[in-house]
């Protein structure tokens, strides 16, 4: 970690619920295309698209663009921080639902 103001994006961004899961959601089922993850998590894709931004800026996570989706994955390169907050999630009782795939369905690529 290179400053204070990285230390605030990271913890700023693990100081909500919503993107905790989906580090655990993420960190369970791997990339996931933005459709995949707003239908399995049952969020409106704005509110969506907002934490997972901030959890990009943070660092957490990566983002790879195919046409007009986005699919988004845990960032190979966190730092050691990022990667120790990630190992702690994995430790915290939670209620993920199953990973519920339109893509597949619906190709949305």
């Amino acid at each position: 970690m290179k400053n204070l103001d990285d230390f605030l994006k990271i913890t700023g961004a693990l100081n909500d619920e919503s993107r905790v899961k989906i580090l655990a959601f993420l960190h369970k089922y791997g990339t996931l295309c933005v459709c995949d993850l707003q239908n399995s998590l049952q969020m409106i894709q704005s509110r969506l698209s907002r934490h997972l931004k901030i959890l990009k800026d943070a660092g957490f996570l990566s983002v790879e663009r195919k046409g007009v989706w986005a699919y988004y994955g845990l960032n190979e390169n966190m730092n050691s921080y990022c990667k120790n907050a990630l190992n702690e999630i994995q430790n915290i009782q939670l209620n993920l639902p199953e990973l519920n795939r339109i893509t597949q369905k619906e190709k949305c690529f």
